[in-house]
């Protein structure tokens, strides 16, 4: 079979197992009373939205690589680390967890993908440099796509264009295996996303966003890159951009607030997109492009030589100065 024909079958599987599988865990969690409240300040939703999105993605993503996927060593590997996070964002959604707990759980995910060899592997990287490095990325688009995860579609949607955006590079470097579960995880998120566009009927909670976040950092660790452009190592990250972006933009506002940046707070992109007058589907939809464009970008530097992977890096490198300067002068206290 063709390995397109494979990713395909793969995103439809998923897709249809998330379509059938998320209004069972919607009906499930309102039994069980798993909802998320409003708070009026970063949920601002009108009435208490269930949890439990999170498993609908998590198990539709599992039964679509039963069919499509070889099991082997690496593969087992990222299915132990994503139960892991499963499971602790799961605790964590009913509320019986800490962050400092949660920040463990998400080091032991990591050490299980270590282990089975999943790390950045760079020719100019030694190996105590590279899994220090790989343990920081891996933390880093986990809480990321954790982070985002505050507008009704908005984690979901990016994660679905950025897996599709990986999937290509991915296959570009022959990695089809990598492709595979990047085109399942996309139909997963494609499927639930029914149910979680605004107005959202169902969010995903941190089983799903950390689950999400952990499948993207790893695979993306893996895409190969032309050695004749060594730049092109740095096109995951770039087609990470938004959750990337947010995460730093919102860790640099906390601390110079002198706030931890553990708490929570109202200073997110999204958050100030919305207050610059633009409606929660027009933010969304934003943040969709933005992701798109940055994927198309990435795929470009990749395909590229050196230098116009250079050129491009600079350009998205100052857009990115530039948005952050007009966000932070964004007022969130009225």
């Amino acid at each position: 079979m063709s390995p397109w024909l494979t990713y395909l079958l793969a995103f439809i599987l998923a897709a249809i197992f998330s379509l059938g599988l998320t209004p069972r865990m919607l009906n499930a969690a309102l039994k069980f009373g798993i909802v998320d409240a409003p708070d009026n300040v970063l949920k601002g939703h009108r009435r208490p939205v269930p949890y439990l999105g999170g498993l609908a993605i998590y198990l539709a993503f599992l039964l679509a690589l039963a069919g499509t996927v070889k099991f082997d060593g690496q593969v087992l590997g990222i299915l132990l680390a994503g139960s892991i996070l499963v499971v602790i964002g799961l605790v964590d959604d009913l509320g019986q967890i800490g962050p400092w707990t949660k920040l463990t759980g998400q080091l032991v995910a990591v050490v299980v993908l270590l282990k089975s060899g999943i790390f950045i592997q760079l020719v100019m990287l030694p190996l105590w440099i590279s899994l220090p490095v790989s343990i920081l990325w891996l933390l880093a688009v986990t809480n990321a796509f954790n982070l985002i995860d505050i507008m009704d579609g908005l984690s979901a949607g990016t994660a679905v264009i950025a897996a599709l955006a990986l999937l290509v590079m991915a296959h570009l470097g022959g990695l089809v295996t990598a492709a595979v579960i990047l085109a399942a995880l996309a139909g997963a998120c494609a499927g639930f996303l029914k149910y979680n566009f605004q107005p959202a009927r169902i969010y995903m909670g941190d089983s799903g966003a950390l689950f999400i976040g952990l499948l993207l950092g790893a695979l993306a660790m893996n895409n190969a890159y032309p050695e004749r452009n060594l730049v092109a190592a740095l096109a995951p990250a770039i087609i990470l951009g938004v959750p990337l972006f947010d995460m730093l933009f919102v860790m640099y506002i906390r601390y110079r607030r002198g706030m931890s940046v553990m708490l929570g707070s109202p200073d997110h992109v999204a958050l100030r997109l919305r207050k610059w007058r633009f409606s929660t589907r027009q933010t969304v939809m934003i943040s969709y492009g933005v992701t798109a464009f940055l994927g198309v970008a990435a795929v470009a530097m990749s395909l590229g030589t050196r230098n116009q992977a250079l050129a491009v890096l600079a350009g998205l490198a100052v857009a990115g100065l530039v948005c952050a300067v007009l966000f932070k002068r964004i007022d969130m206290s009225l």
